[in-house]
């Protein structure tokens, strides 16, 4: 940013009970916080006016529980030019567009990465179509009469890992490795309680043995004893 302009930063909150505020490092300060000794706050953001060179430096929010948000870099310069470019990491297959600027306006730029020339842009900005990790470096631009920005690096990240067929597969073998002894020990388990089952119903039959001797001839004595009862209750 030039010297004197103004910016806003602000907090974009999830929870709005959490307390968002701005603080920040400089070369002059560590940690302090909006509205202490610098900014005006209003509500989750922060507001200056006129901002100087020696605040150049790392700003980021943070919560009343300590929780904090990814930081920013400012650089804020008192030269004639400036070069914008993106304060994120830009991923990888996306376009990043740096923008050569005066206080004047926009006019035609040079452009430079890692102190090599790369083109000259009459629109004063340039864009790099799907930024890849060799996009990755310090980049500043150059405007005729005016002269040269600070230089600002920009960073270039990875996109997150896809799944590929062999992590699939990878993934469904361990799956099977941890779920096929659980399947075997189960049917193991069922099984013996299956044949303890069936040992304790064994099935009863009832088998009638030939009465003996002995045996009829108590029987015929209690014939006589029924039919001696049966006379007697008849007497």
């Amino acid at each position: 940013m030039f010297e004197g302009q103004s910016v806003s930063l602000s907090c974009e909150e999830d929870d709005s009970s959490a307390g968002w505020t701005l603080r920040r490092n400089t070369t002059r300060d560590t940690r302090t916080q909006c509205g202490a000794e610098w900014g005006r706050p209003a509500g989750s953001s922060c507001d200056i006016d006129y901002i100087l060179p020696w605040e150049s430096g790392v700003y980021w929010c943070e919560s009343g529980v300590g929780a904090t948000s990814n930081t920013i870099n400012i650089t804020v310069t008192d030269g004639p030019v400036i070069l914008q470019s993106p304060v994120l990491p830009v991923m990888e297959g996306h376009d990043v567009t740096l923008r050569c600027k005066t206080i004047s306006g926009v006019l035609p730029a040079d452009f430079y990465k890692d102190g090599s020339f790369l083109r000259t842009e009459r629109k004063g900005y340039m864009t790099i179509r799907h930024v890849s990790r060799s996009d990755e470096g310090l980049y500043k631009c150059h405007i005729s009469s005016f002269g040269e920005s600070e230089p600002s690096w920009v960073t270039v990240t990875a996109p997150p890992p896809a799944s590929s067929p062999l992590n699939l597969v990878l993934r469904l073998v361990c799956h099977l490795v941890v779920f096929y002894p659980y399947c075997i020990s189960t049917v193991i388990m069922l099984s013996l309680y299956r044949h303890i089952a069936t040992g304790n119903d064994r099935p009863v039959s009832v088998a009638m043995t030939p009465p003996t001797q002995a045996d009829e001839g108590l029987d015929d004595e209690y014939d006589d004893v029924i039919t001696v009862v049966t006379t007697e209750h008849h007497f």
